[in-house]
C-alpha cells in the first residue's frame, strides 16, 4: 500500500510540474500587452515590464518562475498592483470553499438518495421524475438555472435576494445552480450501479441468509454500488469546491471564479497561472484521495 501511495503521490507531483510548465508558455503566447494603454506612456510601460521581469528572456523567466514556485511564491499580481497571487488566493478561496461545501452536500446527499430511490422503485413515477432531472441537470448549463433563478425567485416573487454573499439568504440560489449539474451527474451513476448489483450473486446470498431487504440495501447495494460513484467524485468535488466561474460572476460572489475572469480580461499572466495551477493541484490531489479511498 505504501508503495502504491508513493507512485500515485509522484505522478501528482508530475502532473502538476507539466500543468505549470504548458500553462506559462500558453500565456506567453496569448496576444497583447498588460501594461498597454492609452494613457500609458512607453518609458513607464518599460519599467513595468523591468519591474516584473518581463523583458527578460523566455526561458529566463521560466526558470525564475518554477524556482519561486518550489518554494511557494506564485508571484505578484499584475493588474492588482501590490498583491500577490498567493494573496488573492488566500482571500478569496475561503469564499468559493464556503460556497463549494453547501453545494457538494447538496450534489451528494441528494443525488446518492436520488439515484437509490430510483433504482429501488424502477418503473415508478418517482423512477422517471429522476431521470428528467438528470437530464436537465446535466443538459441545462449552470449560468441559465443561475438567470432563471434570479428572475423567478428574487425579481418576480422577492423570495431571495438577487445578488452578493452576506447572509444565509445570499447562499441558496448560487449553491442550487452550482450543485445540479453535479447532483444529476451523482444520480444517474448511482441509479445505474444499483441496477446492476441487485441481481448480483452476493445480493440473493444476503437475501437466503435472512436479512431484512433495509439491511442488504444498506450493507451490499448501496456500499458496493458507491465505487463508480467514487470515480466520479474526485474532479466533481474538486470543481464544486473551488467554485464556478460563471455562477460566481452571475452572483457577484468575491470567490476565485470573479478573480480568474478579471485576469484574463485584464491580461494578468501571473493571476491566471497561478489560478490555473492552484485549481489543477486541488483536481490531483481530490484524485488522489479518490484513489485512496479505492484501497
Amino acid at each position: 500500500m505504501l508503495n502504491y501511495i508513493v507512485r500515485r503521490l509522484v505522478i501528482a507531483l508530475i502532473a502538476i510540474f507539466v500543468l505549470a510548465t504548458v500553462t506559462f508558455f500558453l500565456m506567453r503566447l496569448v496576444p497583447g500587452d498588460p501594461f498597454a494603454g492609452p494613457r500609458v506612456a512607453p518609458e513607464i510601460r518599460a519599467a513595468l515590464r523591468a519591474y516584473y521581469g518581463l523583458d527578460r528572456p523566455l526561458f529566463e523567466q521560466y526558470v525564475i518562475y518554477m524556482w519561486n514556485l518550489l518554494q511557494g511564491d506564485l508571484g505578484l499580481s499584475l493588474a492588482a498592483r501590490g498583491h500577490t497571487v498567493t494573496g488573492i488566493i488566500a482571500t478569496a478561496f475561503p469564499v468559493s470553499l464556503d460556497l463549494g461545501i453547501r453545494a457538494m452536500i447538496l450534489s451528494i446527499v441528494l443525488g446518492i438518495a436520488f439515484g437509490v430511490v430510483a433504482a429501488l422503485r424502477r418503473g415508478t413515477t418517482f423512477d422517471y421524475l429522476t431521470v428528467v432531472l438528470v437530464l436537465v441537470g446535466i443538459s441545462v448549463p449552470s449560468f441559465v438555472l443561475a438567470g432563471l433563478m434570479q428572475y423567478y425567485f428574487g425579481v418576480y416573487f422577492h423570495i431571495l435576494p438577487i445578488a452578493r454573499y452576506e447572509t444565509f439568504w445570499h447562499t441558496i440560489m448560487p449553491a442550487i445552480a452550482l450543485s445540479l449539474g453535479t447532483m444529476a451527474t451523482i444520480a444517474r451513476y448511482m441509479r445505474s450501479s444499483m441496477l446492476e448489483v441487485v441481481h448480483a450473486d452476493y445480493i440473493k446470498t444476503a437475501f437466503a441468509k435472512g436479512l431484512k431487504p433495509h439491511q442488504v440495501v444498506l450493507r451490499h447495494q448501496i456500499r458496493n454500488a458507491l465505487f463508480p460513484v467514487l470515480t466520479i467524485l474526485g474532479p466533481a468535488v474538486a470543481s464544486v469546491l473551488t467554485g464556478s466561474f460563471v455562477v460566481e460572476t452571475v452572483f457577484a460572489i468575491p470567490g476565485l471564479g470573479r478573480y480568474f475572469v478579471t485576469a484574463m480580461q485584464n491580461l494578468d499572466y501571473t493571476l491566471v497561472m497561478g489560478l490555473t495551477i492552484f485549481f489543477g493541484a486541488f483536481l490531483i490531489g481530490m484524485n488522489f484521495l479518490v484513489d485512496l479511498a479505492y484501497g
